[in-house]
């Protein structure tokens, strides 16, 4: 288990938390200046959770959709996936999206997205004239069958 140092910048904001011990994602709360925020249909709000988290090297913040606001609300982060790096050190912000036809409202600490600390490979990119052959080549979209 590593360790994350984590800074409130809300006196209010709420520690992201698991739902249970082996869930992968922490769920990030709401940290509203006021009670409620209303996101009208099909449109994007930026949604603070007052809180800063220094993720260490290596590794970076991936903010996804909470699966039952998603699938039963219509709410889900507008980038559908956020990339939040490790030397970013405001404040994390999550812009939810409404995919419904309805005004949707978020209150101050409801849960809006969950946040799982994931490693990535640094690369170095080499440019080449060819690249190996493979079985499916440049076969994309449903190339591969159903």
């Amino acid at each position: 288990m590593i360790s994350l140092k984590i800074k409130r910048i809300k006196k209010d904001a709420k520690l992201p938390k698991r739902g249970s011990s082996c869930s992968a994602g922490y769920d990030l709360y709401a940290c509203l200046d006021d009670d409620d925020i209303v996101i009208p249909p099909h449109a994007t709000v930026k949604i603070g959770t007052g809180l800063s988290i220094a993720v260490p090297e290596g590794y970076f913040g991936a903010i996804f959709a909470r699966s039952g606001l998603a699938a039963k609300e219509g709410l889900r982060p507008a980038n559908c996936v956020g990339v939040a790096d490790s030397d970013y050190r405001g404040e994390y912000i999550v812009a939810l999206h409404n995919d419904t036809d309805a005004e949707k409202t978020v209150k101050n600490f409801d849960r809006i997205a969950q946040l799982v600390i994931m490693p990535f490979l640094e690369v170095d990119f080499e440019e080449t004239d060819t690249l190996d052959e493979t079985e499916r080549g440049a076969g994309g979209f449903g190339s591969t069958g159903k």
